[in-house]
C-alpha cells in the first residue's frame, strides 16, 4: 500500500467467510492509485479507490485538468487567459473564457462576503511591495494611495451571459493565487462524481485539500495538520471535506530591517508583519481558500464574528509558537 507525503491511512477491511447467517453487503472490490505531480506551482498528490484498472486514469485526468486550469487562470504565465485580461485593464468588457468568468464571479462572491479582507484585485499592491523589497524601503503613504486606487472587487465587472470580464482603472491586475487552488478542487470533485468515484484524497502542497468519502474500512482520511512553525497541530480525520491552510510567514520580505509576509491586507495595502496560520473547513474549496486568507488578515475577533456567520464552516488561528 502507497502513503503519501499526507499522513494517509488507507486499511483495507477483511471480509470473514463460512457464516451461515446472512452476511452484510460486501463492498466492491477497490485498488489504490497514487499520483504526484507538478501543477498550479506545488505538488499536487492525488489518492483514489476505484475499480480495478481505473484509479490511475482517473488519477492522471484529474492532474490534466489542473494543467488545463493552470494555464487559464496562472497571473505567472504571459500567455494565460489572466494575464491577456490584466493586460487590458481600463479599455472596458473583454472576452474571457468561461472557467475565467466563473472564477472571478466567484472570487467577487467571497470579496463580499468577507467585507474585502479577502480581495482578488491585489495585483498593484503586490507589485509595490515587490519594489519595495527590491529597493529595501517600504512604499510612501502616496505610492500606497496611489495603488490602493486600483484595488477593489467594485472596480471588477463580470457577466457570464455575455462571458466578458471589465477591469475598470488601467494597471489593475488580478491575482488568483489565493482562490485557485481550492476552485480547481471543486472543479475535480464534480470530474470525480461524474466519473462515479467516491472515494479520493486531493491535495495541493498539503495546504489545499479535498477529501471525498474515506478509505475502505475507515471513518476518514487522516491528514497531518502543520502549525507553520515546523511542528504539527494535530491530526484530522477528514470525510467529503474542503481544507484550506494558509500562512502569513510562507514567504517573508526584508524591507529595512523590518519582516513582512506574503499576505496584504487589501484594506490597508500592507502585508502581514505578524506570524499566523489558519486552517478552514467549508463545503467549497474556493470559500475555504478565500475564508483562510480573511481569517489571517482578520484575526481572532474580526474572524469569529464572520464565522459565525457562516454556515457549515470551522476555522482554526494558530499563533507563532502554538
Amino acid at each position: 500500500m502507497r502513503h503519501g507525503a499526507l499522513g494517509v491511512s488507507a486499511l483495507c477491511a477483511l471480509g470473514l467467510g463460512g457464516c451461515e447467517l446472512p452476511a452484510p453487503a460486501a463492498e466492491p472490490a477497490l485498488e489504490e492509485a497514487w499520483i504526484g505531480q507538478l501543477a498550479m506551482g506545488t505538488l499536487l498528490e492525488v489518492v483514489v479507490h476505484a475499480p480495478p484498472g481505473r484509479g490511475e486514469l482517473v488519477a492522471r485526468e484529474l492532474v490534466a485538468l489542473a494543467r488545463e486550469l493552470e494555464g487559464e487562470l496562472s497571473r505567472h504565465d504571459p500567455g494565460s487567459a489572466l494575464s491577456r485580461l490584466n493586460g487590458e485593464a481600463g479599455r472596458g468588457p473583454r472576452p474571457v473564457p468561461p472557467v475565467l468568468a466563473r472564477v472571478i464571479a466567484d472570487s467577487l462572491a467571497w470579496s463580499h462576503v468577507t467585507g474585502g479582507s479577502f480581495e482578488v484585485s491585489v495585483g498593484p499592491l503586490v507589485a509595490l511591495w515587490t519594489h519595495s523589497a527590491r529597493r529595501d524601503q517600504p512604499p510612501s503613504p502616496a505610492e500606497l494611495a496611489e495603488a490602493l486606487e486600483s484595488v477593489g472587487s467594485r472596480r471588477v465587472v463580470v457577466s457570464l451571459e455575455a462571458g466578458t470580464v471589465a477591469l475598470a482603472v488601467p494597471g489593475m491586475s488580478l491575482d488568483l493565487g489565493g482562490i485557485a487552488k481550492g476552485w480547481a478542487l471543486d472543479r475535480m470533485r464534480e470530474r470525480l462524481v461524474a466519473l462515479g468515484i467516491d472515494r479520493a484524497l486531493v491535495s495541493f502542497g498539503r495546504s489545499s485539500i479535498l477529501a471525498l468519502g474515506a478509505p475502505p474500512g475507515e471513518a476518514g482520511w487522516r491528514v497531518l495538520l502543520d502549525d507553520g512553525v515546523g511542528g504539527h497541530a494535530g491530526l484530522l480525520t477528514l470525510r467529503d471535506a474542503m481544507l484550506s491552510v494558509s500562512g502569513s510567514f510562507g514567504r517573508v520580505s526584508r524591507i529595512a530591517g523590518r519582516s513582512y509576509g506574503h499576505v496584504l491586507d487589501p484594506r490597508t495595502g500592507v502585508p502581514l508583519t505578524e506570524a499566523r496560520q489558519a486552517a478552514v473547513l467549508a463545503p467549497t474549496g474556493a470559500g475555504a481558500e478565500a475564508l483562510s486568507k480573511a481569517l489571517l488578515v482578520l484575526g481572532e475577533s474580526e474572524g469569529l464574528k464572520l464565522f459565525e456567520s457562516l454556515p457549515r464552516v470551522e476555522g482554526l488561528l494558530l499563533r507563532e509558537g502554538g
